[in-house]
């Protein structure tokens, strides 16, 4: 590309107006913080838009959604079919608050029928943002790139102490075992992760198993932070679900 074209190509983003772009990006901050506010405590649930509701893994969303909205626990996905479908539909099926966090993107997402609370953004990071600040606990389905980032994003905020230890769960040892594997053999043996950083993911293969995992950790996370006044409204609610479960007295 020569001097002359990029030139160009700078005018055309002047022309944008990055300037306007900030504000509307603060607008989508705004939007989300104040809608999701008193979300909580959540449980995210990431996994690929891809597989319809015939596939084992969308069975197993929607199950593992339906049973933690009976214990009251919000349920957030990224809006669309899929995964995101299937949890959305066990959460709104089981009574609880179903959050829709929705982005276009081409030839796959569609926002599926099954949110009670549905946003909408035209940016990524402000969604990713937001479908990680509200949540406790993030459930991982088998999925593709844009499932892998947001993976990748929790355990980076967890492992530099920008974010709670909050569980990670991965549902399907099937299907994460050889990603567990190189994190092991290469990125442990080549130094660029710890050990300890395995620490923060758990693999699981059942709806019950997830619920089980998940009630231990938020038990563990009430224990920590139940003296943080900043967390008062969604410990009070945690609290109820504990006790509903049967795991706290």
């Amino acid at each position: 590309m020569n001097s002359k074209d990029l030139k160009i190509i700078e005018e055309l983003k002047i022309r944008q107006g990055d300037t306007w772009r900030v504000l509307k990006i603060m607008s989508e901050f705004v939007q989300g913080f104040d809608a999701l506010s008193s979300i909580g405590p959540a449980i995210t649930f990431f996994g690929s838009s891809r597989l319809g509701e015939d596939d084992y893994y969308y069975k197993m969303a929607y199950k593992t959604a339906f049973m933690l909205g009976k214990l009251g626990f919000h349920i957030v996905t990224g809006g669309g079919p899929g995964i995101m479908e299937a949890a959305n539909r066990g959460g709104k099926d089981a009574g609880t608050i179903s959050v829709g966090l929705n982005i276009k993107i081409p030839m796959e997402q569609v926002p599926n029928k099954y949110q009670n609370l549905s946003l909408n953004f035209d940016y990524f990071f402000v969604r990713k943002v937001m479908l990680l600040r509200y949540s406790t606990a993030y459930l991982i389905f088998p999925g593709g790139f844009g499932t892998m980032d947001e993976l990748f994003e929790a355990l980076t905020l967890i492992q530099t102490n920008k974010s709670p230890p909050f569980p990670i769960i991965l549902f399907g040892r099937e299907y994460w075992t050889k990603l567990i594997e190189f994190m092991k053999e290469t990125m442990i043996g080549y130094g660029t992760i710890s050990k300890e950083d395995l620490d923060f993911l758990t693999l699981c293969d059942s709806p019950e198993e997830a619920v089980e995992t998940l009630l231990k950790e938020m038990k563990s996370l009430y224990n920590r932070l139940k003296d943080e006044e900043d967390y008062s409204y969604m410990l009070k609610r945690l609290r109820n679900i504990l006790i509903k479960a049967g795991v706290l007295k």
